[in-house]
């Protein structure tokens, strides 16, 4: 009898967070290269891994074209190590691309291999390349996970040279935030390599092979959160100076000079950030270079997130807009539109405006005689009104036709709010977990038929009831600077959801969390497919988020919500 695993996991209708694995070469500790498979790259010996001897297994004997459970097939072979392959496939059911990684069922990883990616699936976060299916049948353990043909690795980033401040700043802050989730949970990754880590199209950084890549080459580690934080800061290296913090070379990087130490990054390269250079370096806990700095190391994934969220936010550079080309005049000669003329320049001549015509005494005995008609015309009308009015008057008697001035002439009618200036808007991820961050623009586009929306859940409308959807999603607003903000208007993607509206205190600085959103301007409540509301008194705040909580039927059987377009007015 086979066993599947029962984990919810939110996969449908995610068509555009389909999966990846790709392929590098990468140089092991013994000189050699080994094609990586989509569970990461084989560790070095400076990671502190410790991998299983059972390097003479074979793997199994399957080929392209066959089919696991009448439904993925087998197309290519990306890896085949360790008594294990690992393959791209088809899920003939869903018509989608995805990643298979096999074994036989008496291999002796086969069970924790079955036992890590039931737990991965369990986490159900969409920074983790999700496992979609594990399962043991007709002598074969295999794992399902996803497939990203849109997701580029870390390894060809980094091949490319180093990141600049920003790119390195999302990459920490993302990856340690992921990390945090994941050890609260009780999983560990240990194999967080650059072949570990994607980028997708929308700059979102996903994480493949969580538990599973270190279950498939038998290791383990006695302090799984300082392995990992140690890996977070490595990456980090890397990506802001183009070298691997170790003796060894990796990755198609360049390692450190031997006999030297670990150097902090701004010291490697010039121009290194250097809140980011002292984060790496807390990360790998080199504790002469941290005490130099009086920092203290971050021994967790928890730590380093709070250490990256205590930073300055550090923003993208600004765009390089090259000048237009200079205007250049053109001329126009019969037979040669468009080209300049044969022979030598001439200087432009000055342009005479003739004087304009003398008016003939015809002209000006004409003119006057039209403008006397003209006054003529005017007043018989205005007499012709005037004694239409004085018969209305009449008729009603001593009706009054006079209206009664107001009794201050300086009061005026209250001006209508005003919509203020959007300077950005952002997906609200309380745990780091976006959805379709880059649909967020169409929040505040000006046009109600687009839309940002969210995943579709099954089960329970609070998002599925997953862990890291507690605090529910959301879309803030962000007005630039500290601004009196008297109304909202929300127009709802879909009616039924549970929202509420919340502000930032006026100090606040990049809130991402619900404690940094203290002010209720609109209570939680079930909404139609519109929400406006108009504030007693005036609210200071610079960042606006409308929370959704819960999420109403899609007559599927399922649940999903989203905004279309926000109006904040002053």
């Amino acid at each position: 009898m086979a066993e599947r695993s029962t984990a919810a996991v939110d996969v449908a209708d995610n068509s555009g967070d389909e999966p990846l694995a790709a392929k590098a070469d990468e140089t092991t500790t013994d000189g050699t290269t080994e094609a990586q498979d989509t569970a990461g790259t084989k560790p070095q010996d400076t990671d502190g891994e410790h991998v299983g001897s059972e390097t003479s297994l074979d793997a199994p004997d399957l080929h392209s074209g066959h089919k696991l459970a009448k439904r993925y097939r087998l197309e290519e072979c990306v890896t085949r190590l360790d008594g294990f392959s690992s393959w791209r496939a088809v899920d003939e059911k869903l018509r989608r691309a995805v990643g298979v990684h096999l074994l036989p069922a008496d291999h002796p990883r086969a069970r924790s291999v079955l036992a890590a990616a039931r737990s991965a699936a369990l986490l159900g976060d969409p920074r983790f390349v999700q496992v979609l299916d594990a399962v043991e049948e007709d002598d074969l353990v295999y794992v399902v996970h996803e497939w990203l043909p849109d997701a580029t690795e870390l390894t060809s980033l980094l091949a490319a040279g180093p990141m600049d401040a920003h790119d390195a700043y999302q990459l920490v802050s993302q990856v340690s935030q992921a990390m945090a989730a994941a050890h609260r949970e009780g999983l560990a990754h240990l194999r967080l390599t650059p072949g570990a880590v994607l980028r997708s199209s929308t700059g979102q950084y996903r994480i493949r092979g969580l538990a599973v890549n270190a279950a498939l080459r038998g290791i383990t580690a006695e302090g799984p959160q300082r392995t990992d934080t140690e890996a977070i800061g490595a990456l980090l290296y890397a990506a802001l100076t183009h070298r691997w913090p170790y003796e060894n070379d990796a990755y198609g990087l360049t390692g450190l000079p031997k006999g030297v130490g670990l150097i902090a990054p701004d010291q490697v390269r010039a121009g290194v950030h250097r809140g980011l250079s002292e984060l790496a370096m807390r990360a790998l806990a080199n504790d002469g270079a941290t005490a130099s700095r009086q920092e203290q190391p971050c021994t967790t994934p928890d730590e380093l997130a709070k250490a990256v969220a205590a930073m300055p936010r550090i923003r993208p550079p600004e765009p390089v807009f090259t000048a237009p080309p200079e205007y250049q005049r053109t001329s126009y000669q019969q037979g040669s539109y468009g080209r300049p003329p044969a022979g030598p320049a001439v200087a432009p001549q000055p342009v005479v405006v003739p004087p304009p015509p003398l008016q003939s005494r015809t002209g000006k005995a004409l003119k006057w005689a039209v403008s006397a008609l003209l006054i003529a015309a005017l007043g018989l009308g205005s007499w012709q009104l005037a004694e239409t009015l004085i018969n209305r008057i009449k008729d009603s008697g001593s009706e009054e036709t006079t209206q009664t001035p107001p009794k201050d002439g300086n009061e005026k009618a209250p001006a209508p709010p005003k919509p203020l200036r959007i300077a950005g808007a952002t997906e609200f991820m309380p745990n780091g977990s976006g959805m379709n961050q880059k649909d967020v623009p169409k929040t505040v586009d000006g046009d109600a038929g687009t839309a940002w929306v969210t995943y579709r859940y099954q089960g329970f409308a609070n998002f599925g009831n997953l862990p890291a959807r507690k605090d529910g999603s959301g879309i803030v607003v962000d007005l630039g600077s500290v601004q009196d903000v008297s109304a909202i208007e929300v127009q709802m993607y879909r009616s039924g959801q549970k929202v509420e509206v919340l502000a930032a205190g006026a100090d606040a600085s990049a809130p991402s969390s619900l404690a940094d959103f203290p002010q209720h301007l609109v209570q939680l409540g079930t909404t139609g497919n519109e929400l406006k509301e108009t504030f007693d008194k005036p609210v200071r705040t610079r960042y606006v988020l409308v929370h959704i909580t819960e999420l109403p039927s899609d007559g599927t059987g399922g649940y999903r919500g989203g905004i279309s377009e926000i109006s904040v007015l002053k």
